[in-house]
């Protein structure tokens, strides 16, 4: 599994704690275990801090949560819930053509 679906995998497991525009802080629903290990986490986290629009992730693992500072004129506000509710918006299609044009680049640069 690459970093790229392992991110894709936490992404379905997250919901949305707090939500200010600009700013979000997600929490994961489940454990880690059997999905990433320490050494994922840098990858993933360096992963969403490269995504067009997003300026900052920072993770803690011990609270199972990621705060995300994003450009909202990039990412509109509604795409994180809609995205991680699985609503077919417009909204939520900007996030996920952000994530899956991210995913293409990493799975490209990747020898093999």
């Amino acid at each position: 599994m690459t970093h790229a679906d392992l991110l894709l995998q936490l992404l379905s497991r997250v919901r949305v704690a707090h939500h200010l525009r600009g700013r979000i802080r997600l929490k994961l629903d489940t454990d880690l275990k059997g999905l990433a290990g320490a050494a994922d986490i840098p990858e993933i986290e360096r992963m969403l801090d490269q995504l067009p629009g997003v300026f900052s992730v920072r993770l803690n693992l011990l609270a199972r949560s990621c705060l995300v500072e994003y450009d909202p004129d990039v990412i509109p506000m509604a795409a994180w819930e809609d995205f991680l509710q699985g609503r077919a918006t417009e909204a939520a299609d900007t996030l996920r053509r952000i994530v899956q044009q991210a995913r293409h680049e990493l799975m490209d640069a990747v020898p093999g």
